[in-house]
């Protein structure tokens, strides 16, 4: 009895020193931020004088080849955060970013879509459940309290203020979010890459809000309209060919998922702000082309990118193949009665 008792105690004490030591792993993140491999580059010697015997005559010496002396500063081996650092994401349509000192920008034109768009900008923060400590709608300005993140690679959250603001010059708009303040602990932090990386997911986080809304108000136009899908043969200025479709960009983004099912390209991946779509073609049986009244594109399988442009009043639909090639003009002109037939029995339903 006393033995089966020893080794009872003896269980536990090795079950909970196994818990404490998962739960301890599991909350350290740094392996995330950390580089995998060896690490044996850490003990090369440094570099020393060259002694030659007595009497040997060595060649002139040169700064071809010669090796400079550094010294570095910065973090090694396991302490080197290996995360890239965080770029603004030109999540709008037609638009640039960039980021300098403390703010990261998004730049746009001044279309019909961006005439609301502070409205859109105060909607997305209070979406999104950020305090606004300050506001001036007349010079588009707001100041945030404390947002606090949550990310996954960190053993230590951060929080951080923010001021958003729109700047109109000329024919441009600017959505810019300018770093306040970043604190860890109630510590202050300072460190340009982690400043920054968190100033470019509060602008991240505002862009993707406007674009969720454009894409809303978008669909909700293109519901409203009379869809004329009829489709040509075009080319591109580079005399590139590609399929014209005589409807808005919005009606064709619409209906163009389900047409592409309706020829078996399974869509992998898409960016509506870019107009891409990643396509997958699994050529169908004779009774897929049989079914929409065409005749076989006599397309190779494999993954295809195809680019939506957008014409106001027209859009279009470019291909490239497999190889990266753009699709003939035979492939292409065969694609219009194909299309035709897609989007004729998409839009009926």
């Amino acid at each position: 009895m006393a033995y089966l008792l020893q080794k009872s105690m003896v269980a536990k004490v090795v079950g909970v020193s196994v818990f404490m030591l998962l739960a301890a792993c599991s909350s350290d993140q740094r392996y995330k931020r950390q580089v995998n491999g060896n690490e044996e580059y850490l003990k090369a010697p440094g570099l020393s004088s060259l002694n030659s015997p007595s009497g040997m005559i060595l060649p002139v010496q040169t700064g071809d080849y010669e090796i400079p002396v550094a010294t570095s500063k910065g973090s090694v081996g396991k302490g080197l955060d290996i995360r890239p650092p965080a770029q603004p994401l030109a999540l709008l349509d037609g638009s640039r970013s960039q980021y300098a000192g403390d703010t990261a920008v998004i730049q746009l034109e001044n279309s019909a879509q961006n005439r609301d768009l502070w409205s859109k900008v105060v909607a997305v923060v209070q979406s999104k459940g950020y305090t606004i400590a300050s506001r001036q709608d007349g010079g588009q300005t707001l100041n945030t309290d404390w947002v606090q993140w949550t990310r996954a690679d960190e053993d230590l959250q951060y929080r951080g203020r923010y001021q958003v603001s729109l700047r109109t010059e000329g024919y441009q708009t600017s959505l810019m979010v300018k770093s306040l303040g970043l604190e860890q602990q109630g510590n202050a932090v300072t460190a340009p890459a982690i400043v920054q990386r968190y100033t470019v997911s509060m602008l991240n986080s505002v862009a993707q809000g406007i674009e969720q809304l454009n894409s809303d108000q978008a669909s909700k136009t293109a519901a409203g309209q009379t869809a004329d899908l009829s489709v040509i043969s075009g080319a591109d200025e580079s005399g590139l060919p590609l399929l014209v479709v005589r409807s808005p960009y919005a009606v064709v983004w619409q209906h163009l998922p389900a047409a592409l099912e309706k020829i078996r390209m399974k869509v992998k991946d898409t960016s509506r702000p870019l107009g891409t779509l990643s396509v997958t073609y699994d050529a169908p049986g004779s009774g897929t082309w049989d079914d929409l009244g065409v005749k076989d594109p006599d397309l190779i399988n494999g993954d295809y990118k195809l680019q939506v442009g957008d014409l106001g009043n027209r859009s279009t639909l470019q291909f490239t193949d497999p190889k990266g090639h753009t699709l003939t003009q035979a492939q292409n002109d065969a694609l219009v009665a194909v299309f035709q037939a897609a989007f004729s029995q998409t839009s009926s339903k």
